[in-house]
């Protein structure tokens, strides 16, 4: 097939200009036919793979040009799955779409909150929402019906914030309406003031969802904590990484232990390196597949212990898939709390890829020049690491398949594995 097609774009030189648009024609087609008939996606993570903050990493814009037919469509099912999560999909979708300059739709875009659509069994619980952004419209578009924000919280119950004391929230002339007790917690992102919101946290914890009363030492149960990304670090403009919300949940970890001597239990870890995060992307792609299933899935980051780390996870559960009897939805959101239920229909998140391969780029958090965390010889590997408390250090989970410059060489690393014909730009 790729030499009839070199063999019709050479002959497009020397005929008439029917006969050129004829050629083009019959290229586009196959090119769309290739595309169609493709077995192969692409799960793109964002941050120091794409962007540095605000900019666009130059790589990426040559490598979507690879990627497009000259109808500007994509070669093969594409999802971008970022842990950000300040921001709803049709937000992020117009933001890659018009830094990038691709159409990007919604349904392209996996966010760290998008699984928790999945989670009905809590949709119906008074859930309380940490981070920034919409925070409440966010979780309100996937499916929760009683949402309290720390903003809420912080207006009914005046007395408890009291670390800046220039912001300290005055008593109400009128007595606000109570709030129902909290029965979850969904932590969406870091904040912006880490101190109001590890304060009254605790306070939620520690009362066993009504924070206006004394902290109850006899407590049994923990209230369920629903986590969504855990990167320790991210990267943005600046020459070093940023702290991430995994960095907060550090922070919210060691104050709990430190005042109960206990550690924290969740519930639920999303985002990447979540298995139900690659499960739902997965899902994502082979929709733009016409549901026809995918022999491979290539994801491409920036990042270890997470876009690594979760890549090579889900290989591992593909395959342990297809050498066991499937059975119903597997309950894959697992924190230290346990499993949860999900009312996750059967047809909707079946994982049929044969194998995912994980392609480490080096222009975001990820640096050569540092020792890899499955790097046994290494006296500081334990000191280092940055996953999250709850993630198992395994070498082959943070070993990639490949390690390229750039997204640029990504591409071209899986148009060559695909055996694909690049078209001109």
């Amino acid at each position: 097939m790729t030499s009839q097609l070199c063999q019709y774009k050479w002959a497009a030189h020397s005929c008439s200009l029917t006969d050129v648009m004829w050629c083009r024609g019959f290229l586009q087609q196959t090119l769309r036919y290739m595309s169609a008939s493709r077995q192969a996606g692409i799960l793109f993570d964002v941050d120091g793979v794409l962007l540095r903050g605000g900019s666009v990493i130059p790589a990426a814009r040559r490598a979507f040009q690879k990627l497009l037919d000259h109808n500007n469509n994509f070669l093969f099912p594409v999802v971008f799955v970022t842990n950000a999560g300040s921001c709803q999909r049709h937000h992020k979708s117009q933001q890659l779409s018009h830094l990038l300059d691709v159409q990007i739709a919604p349904e392209q875009v996996v966010l760290s909150h998008s699984p928790l659509q999945m989670l009905k069994s809590f949709h119906d619980k008074c859930v309380l929402v940490s981070g920034q952004g919409p925070v409440t419209d966010i979780a309100i578009s996937l499916g929760f019906q009683k949402v309290v924000s720390i903003e809420q919280l912080r207006e009914h119950h005046p007395l408890l914030d009291m670390v800046d004391h220039n912001r300290r929230p005055k008593l109400s002339s009128s007595p606000l309406q109570s709030l129902p007790k909290i029965e979850a917690i969904i932590l969406f992102g870091e904040p912006i003031k880490w101190e109001t919101n590890l304060q009254l946290l605790i306070d939620v914890l520690l009362t066993n969802g009504s924070p206006g009363c004394e902290y109850d030492a006899q407590l049994s149960a923990q209230l369920p904590v629903l986590a969504c990304n855990i990167d320790l670090m991210w990267m943005a403009e600046a020459p070093s990484p940023r702290f991430g919300h995994g960095m907060f949940l550090l922070c919210l970890e060691s104050v709990y232990r430190k005042l109960t001597g206990r550690e924290l239990q969740y519930q639920a870890l999303l985002g990447k390196p979540s298995l139900l995060t690659y499960q739902y992307a997965e899902h994502l792609l082979r929709l733009q597949n016409h549901n026809r299933k995918l022999t491979t899935v290539y994801a491409v980051g920036d990042n270890l212990m997470t876009d690594i780390y979760g890549a090579n996870l889900y290989n591992r559960y593909l395959a342990r898939q297809h050498t066991s009897v499937p059975t119903s939805t597997e309950l894959i959101v697992q924190g230290t709390g346990g499993q949860v239920t999900m009312a996750v229909p059967e047809e909707e998140l079946v994982s049929a890829a044969a194998q995912c391969r994980s392609i480490l780029v080096c222009t975001g958090v990820y640096n050569p020049r540092f020792p890899s965390p499955s790097d046994r010889s290494s006296a500081v590997t334990e000191k280092v690491f940055h996953g999250h408390r709850d993630l198992v250090l395994e070498p082959d989970l943070v070993e990639p398949s490949h390690v390229v410059e750039d997204v640029e060489a990504a591409v071209d690393l899986l148009l060559q594995q695909e055996g694909s014909v690049i078209p001109d730009t």
